[in-house]
């Protein structure tokens, strides 16, 4: 088998339809357009959504959602994930440097999700309460 010898199968491909090319080919005349109207001319096309003139789905349907410009973005991050990476966090900046965290974040918080066996310190960030029971445990210190 060569390349030059592959064809499509035989329904494959469908003939384009040949409009305006007489009574008899079904398509003469109008072409399949039908007679008169706004369809039926050259370039006679209204833009997306719109409905003859009447109020449009979109602008009938009342707005919805809400972002907050006040709202504070606080990334979230695991207790043992801190404590694979650190045994000191002491601010948000310090933070930002270790973990990696875009400008956008103003704050994070330290959640707790497993037990964690070196003492670690942290101060200026935001602490649940399980994880600073988890800290004070092993003998770290929060602020």
């Amino acid at each position: 088998m060569y390349l030059n010898s592959l064809k499509p199968h035989s329904d494959s491909k469908k003939e384009r339809r040949r409009v305006g090319r007489g009574i008899g080919s079904g398509f003469g005349k109008t072409a399949g357009r039908g007679h008169k109207g706004q369809k039926s001319r050259a370039g006679g096309f209204h833009k997306v959504g719109f409905e003859g003139g009447q109020m449009p789905l979109q602008r009938r349907l009342p707005k919805r959602g809400f972002v907050s410009l006040n709202k504070k973005r606080i990334q979230v991050i695991k207790l043992s994930r801190v404590s694979a990476v650190t045994n000191s966090i002491n601010g948000i900046e310090d933070a930002r440097g270790i973990f990696k965290l875009s400008r956008s974040v103003q704050n994070i918080k330290i959640v707790f999700d497993q037990e964690i066996t070196e003492s670690i310190s942290i101060k200026g960030v935001l602490i649940s309460q399980n994880a600073k029971k988890a800290i004070t445990n092993v003998g770290g210190t929060t602020e």
